[in-house]
């Protein structure tokens, strides 16, 4: 296996799981996993938290990676090009 393929194949796993994980920790309409955790950390205003808008960023960048190196995995190894 090319190593180019290895790490672009860590990057989409890697950016998938954390996705995964970034996005199940918003909050929806007041309940979410994030207010079970840390429930005390949050603030109960209207307006979004610092915890929420860090949250926010880091689950834009996981998405940002993902298709980049999903993008890349497409470009580079077209449909049939990896072999086994």
């Amino acid at each position: 296996m090319n190593p180019l393929l290895i790490i672009m194949l860590i990057l989409l796993v890697v950016s998938g799981v954390g996705l995964v994980i970034f996005i199940l920790l918003h909050s929806g309409k007041g309940t979410g996993i994030s207010d079970m955790i840390a429930s005390s950390m949050y603030s109960t205003q209207t307006g979004t938290s610092i915890i929420e808008k860090n949250l926010d960023r880091i689950t834009i960048i996981c998405a940002v990676v993902f298709l980049l190196s999903l993008i890349v995995l497409m470009v580079i190894y077209p449909h049939g090009t990896i072999a086994r």
